[in-house]
């Protein structure tokens, strides 16, 4: 007897409202004070560091006098570049879990609007040749009913400047065969034999399909090895230059 799927619970009419505005009056989502934006000026300011130095290829934070990490020194990564707006760690790792678990899909615009004064992001945007938000199963879509990769894409290429040439975000490039065992708490290696085969690219699509430097979008990055198994999917079919853009980044240990 195989078990029920669950059923997908549906939004709230506030939750659906707040998709639809995406700017109405909350709590401050650190000190709670109210009305506030959904952060308070103050509290940016202690707790988003857009000028924290990171490594340009895995996003881990760097000292102030380097360009990439002892890690990615050792072992070149796929990934030409991947940029992060924060760490995941108090209070972003809570707006993850918000959208990714609790439909509460307006924050997608507030990652966005972090990611979007990030430095480097900007041109990375500009030098996609395709935006391509990493997948999930169809299982756990049927699951979830959204895809939290595809809309941080679409709210990045929705508030980008005006007049910005950006290219087409394309959700239907990537497809992702299996729905791999839980992630947390594994080591990169673990991850890395979870993902073996886990993607595919849609039958028929060409090279000049993916062009030059595929643009990958995703909510979180913690080891990388997600990011490194579509990249080399990509890069097996004729993309040379694999960029990647995450509102989040898992710290290493000890940072």
């Amino acid at each position: 007897m195989t078990a029920a799927t669950p059923e997908k619970q549906r939004p709230s009419l506030w939750q659906r409202a707040a998709q639809a505005l995406g700017h109405v009056p909350s709590q401050c989502l650190i000190c709670r004070s109210w009305p506030s934006d959904w952060i308070c000026s103050p509290c940016a300011q202690v707790c988003w560091q857009p000028g924290l130095r990171r490594c340009s290829r895995c996003a881990l934070p760097l000292p102030a006098s380097t360009e990439v990490c002892a890690g990615c020194l050792r072992d070149t990564p796929l990934l030409q570049r991947c940029h992060a707006a924060v760490d995941y760690s108090p209070p972003w790792d809570g707006m993850v879990l918000r959208l990714k678990f609790h439909q509460q899909l307006a924050w997608a615009n507030r990652m966005a609007q972090l990611l979007l004064r990030t430095p480097g992001v900007m041109a990375s945007l500009q030098q996609a040749s395709v935006i391509l938000p990493v997948p999930l199963s169809a299982g756990r879509m049927r699951e979830r009913g959204y895809n939290q990769a595809l809309l941080l894409a679409k709210a990045l290429c929705r508030q980008a400047p005006t007049g910005l040439r950006l290219a087409v975000v394309q959700p239907h490039y990537l497809q992702r065969l299996v729905d791999t065992p839980a992630q947390a708490g594994l080591d990169r290696a673990a991850r890395l034999r979870n993902l073996r085969h886990a993607f595919a690219l849609r039958p028929g699509l060409q090279a000049q399909d993916l062009g030059a430097c595929p643009l990958l979008v995703d909510d979180v990055m913690t080891t990388g090895a997600t990011l490194g198994a579509v990249a080399q999917l990509l890069q097996t079919r004729g993309a040379p230059a694999v960029q990647a853009l995450v509102f989040a980044r898992t710290p290493a240990p000890g940072q």
